[in-house]
């Protein structure tokens, strides 16, 4: 039977409408974001050619980085007034830029130099500096061609991830039950503006009580945590995971390069690349991460299965291990010294 289109009497009579609808105030919204007042002065942060207060510091509401995760970033060390690692952080930010096509508007001495000014102008002698290169001001298209010019912010201040009692107990981390990007996706070796993936295996961190979570590739190969790449003890061998693990991997971390490459070397032992199944992490004798704010920490327990479930393995002798604390006393040691390396 033929299905009736035509509009019923009922139907084709005019609906009444309330023309007047009811008013919104939106004004009071504006009390729940914090005014440039409430946020400060300091630090004072450079921004597309400019120092200004932390309150002004700004970028168009049309930046791809905002709206889209479009861009690079770093985040480095400040000891005693020298930027640690200085050279590799840059070698980064300009290898990722141009992995993603993203042209910096400055050049490596600039970029340095734009740091230090930072460092001067805020007197900091210890801290941490954040490099933001956005795609910059475009439309709201997607399309990057409509982006003139990339955007560039550094921010040097303070930063805290953990609480100082974990680094002489050592801290408990979950397995996220959320896997790392397949690098055919996105090169997890682009420390790119967008790290949703990265912080949604955080929050199972937080929602289990703790702070750091182990992500797996999705075919269950150990890549890195959400923000700190990760080192297994092993009968006195230290092993970490290769940049490509898996279909995925992991970021390529300057403190980890250090730890590898430097520091195991100057405290006598072997440091291995292997991939690695979640198995060899729990059998391990020691555990711990390291990262540019996170520095090296040891990991005493790591939940498998979620709070309450039992599975709760505990690492070593529920401290922070022998070998670990040689590494993070000798790491210590430089970066409190007037040797803190910039290469």
């Amino acid at each position: 039977m033929p299905i009736n289109l035509s509009p019923t009497s009922a139907s084709a009579a005019p609906v009444a409408v309330n023309a007047q609808r009811a008013q919104v105030d939106l004004s009071k919204l504006a009390k729940l974001w914090p005014t440039p007042q409430d946020i400060g002065d300091k630090p004072l942060v450079w921004v597309n050619g400019r120092m200004v207060p932390k309150g002004q510091a700004m970028v168009s509401v049309y930046d791809h980085g905002l709206l889209y995760g479009d861009g690079i970033f770093e985040g480095i060390r400040i000891y005693k007034g020298k930027i640690f690692k200085c050279k590799q952080h840059l070698d980064r930010l300009y290898e990722c830029a141009d992995k993603i096509h993203l042209k910096i508007p400055v050049s490596r001495e600039e970029m340095e130099a734009i740091q230090r000014e930072c460092i001067r102008a805020n007197a900091i002698d210890e801290g941490y500096i954040r490099l933001v290169v956005s795609r910059g001001y475009g439309t709201l298209g997607l399309d990057p061609r409509r982006c003139p010019v990339a955007g560039v912010i550094c921010i040097a201040d303070q930063i805290r991830l953990y609480e100082p009692k974990f680094y002489d107990e050592g801290m408990r981390v979950v397995v996220a039950k959320r896997p790392k990007t397949p690098r055919e996706c996105l090169d997890p070796r682009v420390k790119s503006l967008n790290y949703l993936n990265n912080i949604l295996a955080k929050v199972e961190a937080i929602e289990a009580g703790c702070d750091e979570a182990i992500m797996l590739s999705t075919d269950g190969w150990v890549t890195e945590c959400t923000g700190d790449n990760i080192f297994v003890i092993k009968n006195g061998v230290v092993y970490t995971p290769p940049h490509t693990t898996g279909n995925s991997g992991s970021l390529e971390g300057i403190t980890e390069r250090f730890v590898r490459t430097e520091l195991c070397p100057m405290v006598g032992v072997q440091c291995v690349v292997k991939e690695m199944r979640l198995d060899e992490v729990l059998k391990a004798d020691e555990v711990f991460l390291t990262g540019t704010a996170a520095e090296i920490i040891g990991v005493n327990a790591i939940d498998v299965d979620g709070p309450g479930s039992g599975n709760n393995v505990k690492i070593g002798t529920g401290k922070e291990g022998t070998i670990t604390r040689k590494l993070r006393m000798k790491f210590r040691e430089i970066v409190t010294s007037d040797h803190v390396p910039e290469d």
